[in-house]
């Protein structure tokens, strides 16, 4: 866990968020003073992911933690290979995986100096208002929250990942990462921050800002990408009221790129690579989210991953592969 930030004073809050570019204000202006180095993150969400890997399927909306072996290969040779740069991926795991007979993988990655945070662990809607729409398992088995508030619901899924990850995996927890992303993140949602701030965690990753990815199989051209980048702006972490440190996924994601707009790998590659030479540029923060279980189809050879390896190690002393923990970190660090 990063440093404690629950007591960070309002005026901490408003400087926090003038930072939030980290070096760049919402409209691309340098901070004055020497600009830090760029903080690119690349993070897994290990769930399973509807249509793949064949579409039509959608029974993993019940089963996300239910992962098939190709998604947990993809995962460890993607972590191999990013530790091969001195680097870590962060994971967010759903709970349900640790009841898979075989978590030495899992085990694998922890041992290997990759941090692995909270994702619920049915993959729940932390927004929800009804226990029907906290999970599609529950609307099919609705005996399972019985007499539970959506509240409960989503406290216990998140409780239960930590206790489910210490003693199946002998794993502390590092973060927590919303299933969903929120074009306005946690903002508004007092009874949320809350709680995770009394479940012990500092930060969440939980806002995804809204984005023009175009029609469904048209692939992108110089305007979808200049929107995509443009959003990077608005995908820089920043303090809540209540002291909870918010890390935004930035866009665009895989499943947004391939399952619902059917991108090539080429435009997804060229709209990658462009947000994070934009984060490099401005000294800001990238946190590239993605989930081996739509990855290993679209993306076998790992040329994402590569791709953005490569990128930070050209950039120099100008940008670093980091873990969320540590662009959590930096920003509850910062003096003002």
């Amino acid at each position: 866990m990063p440093p404690q930030c629950r007591e960070l004073s309002r005026r901490c809050f408003n400087a926090a968020l003038l930072a939030g570019a980290a070096g760049a204000t919402a409209s691309g202006q340098e901070k004055s003073g020497p600009r830090p180095p760029a903080q690119i993150a690349i993070t897994f969400d290990l769930e399973m992911s509807r249509h793949y890997p064949k579409r039509g399927m959608t029974e993993w909306d019940y089963q996300k933690g239910n992962l098939d072996d190709p998604t947990k290969r993809y995962a460890v040779r993607a972590a191999e290979i990013v530790k091969k740069q001195s680097a870590a991926i962060h994971f967010f795991c759903v709970g349900r995986v640790l009841e898979q007979p075989d978590i030495a993988w899992l085990k694998q990655l922890a041992e290997t100096g990759h941090p692995i945070g909270n994702h619920t662990y049915d993959h729940v809607n932390v927004l929800a208002a009804t226990p029907a729409a906290t999970q599609f398992r529950f609307q099919r088995a609705p005996w399972l929250v019985a007499g539970k508030s959506a509240a409960e619901i989503i406290q216990d899924n998140i409780v239960q990942t930590n206790v489910a990850l210490k003693s199946r995996a002998g794993v502390a927890v590092n973060g927590f990462r919303t299933p969903g992303g929120f074009r306005n993140g946690l903002a508004g949602r007092q009874d949320i921050q809350k709680m995770l701030l009394d479940l012990g965690f500092t930060w969440v990753s939980s806002k995804y800002p809204p984005h023009d990815a175009g029609r469904p199989r048209e692939q992108p051209d110089a305007r979808i990408f200049s929107n995509v980048v443009a959003a990077q702006a608005q995908a820089q972490p920043f303090v809540y009221p209540s002291g909870l440190i918010e890390i935004p996924m930035s866009p665009i994601s895989d499943v947004s790129a391939f399952r619902t707009r059917f991108w090539k790998l080429e435009s997804f590659l060229e709209a990658i690579r462009r947000s994070v030479q934009w984060a490099i540029a401005t000294g800001g923060v990238f946190d590239f989210l993605c989930h081996p279980s739509c990855m290993v189809v679209e993306d076998p050879e790992f040329r994402t991953v590569k791709m953005i390896c490569d990128t930070v190690a050209a950039a120099g002393e100008k940008a670093q592969l980091v873990t969320l923990d540590a662009i959590a970190g930096r920003l509850a660090s910062q003096q003002f």
